[in-house]
């Protein structure tokens, strides 16, 4: 990586990549924002970490063990293995990514493997949360409502002749 490359690895200076989505330019894409928020670590841009999780991400954002991870890691790249939606009409998209870091404690690197979903508020692509961690299965926590039975909001009606049409 050249001295002015981008953190984020896509080949770009870091003045016309993320530079300006940390400094406050609307990303234009779910994987544009992940690119930044992995930047925004390598450069410690702690408070632009707290801004561009969503409202419900920031209740349980610590600026301390963010700028700990931060500071105490040396950054070593990072890999976008997939994206789902996103784009720039999108409302909401995945993007899938392993960061390669190498911890002070520890002689080995490491590498965070995530599924992170991405949404909009106010117009601007948000950090929403993650999936479960790849390759592990995602169980339904709600009954499945079947097309013949009666619709949960009440109605009297079968599921499929009420809310299932909506």
């Amino acid at each position: 990586m050249g001295v002015n490359n981008c953190p984020c690895g896509s080949g770009s200076t870091f003045e016309a990549c993320c530079g300006p989505i940390i400094a406050g330019a609307p990303a234009p894409t779910a994987e544009a924002l992940m690119r930044s928020r992995y930047s925004a670590f390598v450069k410690h841009e702690f408070a632009y970490l707290h801004t561009s999780l969503s409202a419900e991400q920031q209740k349980d954002y610590s600026a301390e063990d963010a700028e700990r991870w931060s500071k105490n890691s040396v950054w070593l790249g990072l890999q976008i293995v997939g994206t789902d939606r996103g784009g720039p009409d999108d409302a909401s998209g995945v993007v899938e990514f392993k960061a390669r870091f190498k911890a002070p404690d520890k002689e080995q690197e490491q590498e965070h493997h995530e599924v992170a979903v991405f949404g909009r508020e106010n117009g601007k692509w948000v950090y929403a949360g993650h999936m479960n961690e790849p390759g592990t299965p995602i169980r339904r926590e709600t009954l499945k409502i079947g097309r013949n039975d009666p619709c949960p909001c009440g109605s009297g009606k079968k599921y499929k002749k009420c809310c299932a049409v909506r």
